[in-house]
């Protein structure tokens, strides 16, 4: 059974310890129909608005640090994949300063959102999921589509992957998350943290437009400023920052291998810095046993064995 450490236990009042671990019946849900988008149809009229309301624009994206916008000097593009002309999203690169900055927020609301109910937690990423299975989503398809070179049955796959549920319990003050080409959507599902932890997301340079869109659903539907940082930025200074705070404790990434095998070596380097590992050891090693040995040994001495 899972439990608080005892110097929080007793410091919550009893019945918030009880809201916090009480046990509600599973969630019911119901499958949605399978849009086809046919010629005529509303969901295709609704998609094609969308897309001809992004033909020729660029939208331009901040970092989003504390709750509060941040525009930086240093300027990136997102392409359109089938037009290099198009512009689609001007968006600003954290510097190190910036991101430190970013960790040091999420810290800052760790706490309070880690000891939020879990039902409660749930409740915000089940009205995103709303959202962007209902008035939101032709507007994220169509950032999908024209920001990734996606179609209709590609986009609706990653929105879908998006409001899946996570079962997993919070780690503690921050994880980070790099995001790939292809995860523009995955927040929604992991990394926006609905376990309890704080997170700072680095979305894709070439998925900046629908993560961004994605971003946006996420705080109407509830989701605390502080607890999710959007924090573009270079990725080996990000890299570097988020591995070398004393706070870090989890990643999560899909990506190359290379830049994979990079930030496993960065964590393995800074492993005595990091305050929340190693979260449990065993104090005991190998031992092999010999046939026909009958050593006696003494009670104190039971947990000590021979190894080899």
């Amino acid at each position: 059974r899972a439990r608080l450490p005892g110097q929080l236990q007793r410091s919550l009042p009893c019945s918030c310890r009880r809201r916090r671990w009480q046990h509600r019946p599973a969630l019911q849900v119901t499958n949605e129909p399978i849009l086809e988008f046919k010629p005529g149809s509303p969901e295709r009229a609704a998609l094609q608005k969308a897309l001809a309301d992004l033909k020729g624009k660029t939208e331009e994206i901040p970092c989003v640090i504390g709750g509060e916008e941040v525009w930086t000097p240093t300027v990136r593009y997102q392409l359109s994949p089938f037009n290099h002309a198009h512009k689609v999203a001007k968006f600003c690169y954290a510097s190190k300063e910036l991101i430190n900055k970013a960790i040091n927020a999420a810290l800052a609301a760790r706490k309070e959102w880690d000891l939020k109910p879990v039902q409660d937690r749930a409740q915000i990423f089940l009205k995103a999921a709303d959202m962007l299975s209902g008035p939101r989503r032709a507007e994220v398809l169509a950032k999908t589509m024209i920001g990734q070179g996606r179609g209709t049955g590609q986009s609706r796959e990653r929105l879908g992957e998006g409001s899946q549920p996570s079962g997993s319990a919070g780690l503690g003050p921050g994880c980070g998350s790099p995001a790939p080409l292809r995860g523009e959507l995955s927040p929604a599902e992991r990394r926006s943290a609905p376990q309890g932890n704080a997170v700072l997301w680095k979305p894709s340079d070439t998925a900046l437009l629908s993560s961004y869109a994605v971003y946006q659903v996420l705080l109407e539907a509830g989701l605390p400023p502080n607890v999710v940082q959007f924090v573009p930025a270079d990725g080996p200074e990000f890299g570097d920052a988020v591995t070398g705070s004393e706070h870090f404790c989890g990643l999560n990434f899909t990506g190359s291998v290379p830049t994979f095998k990079r930030l496993w070596k960065q964590v393995s380097e800074n492993l005595d810095r990091y305050r929340n590992f190693p979260r449990l050891a065993g104090g005991t090693s190998p031992s092999c046993r010999f046939l026909g040995c009958r050593v006696p040994i003494p009670c104190g001495l039971r947990e000590q064995q021979i190894s080899g």
